[in-house]
């Protein structure tokens, strides 16, 4: 799994961009399966450096905050909406 984790990160990127771009053009629904797949191939990468939390300290505090910032960001679009 170790050196897969890499390959997997990337392949969650390209699959949120995907479904974002797709979001766009064709509408949310046709784009959130891209986005679904990416989010959870990138959960278990997330997961997997969690649980080996001395391996790859640096990374899982990097995530943690891309994390926070992504929540802080859909919470301020579901205020706005309203």
């Amino acid at each position: 799994m170790k050196k897969y984790l890499r390959e997997i990160e990337i392949s969650a990127l390209i699959l949120i961009i995907i479904g974002i771009v797709c979001s766009w053009i064709w509408g949310a629904n046709f784009g959130m399966w891209p986005c679904c797949v990416g989010l959870l191939l990138w959960l278990v990468s997330f997961l997997y450096k969690a649980f080996h939390w001395n391996e790859y300290a640096r990374e899982n505090k990097q995530n943690i905050m891309i994390l926070l910032i992504a929540i802080i960001i859909l919470i301020l679009q579901m205020i706005i909406r309203l």
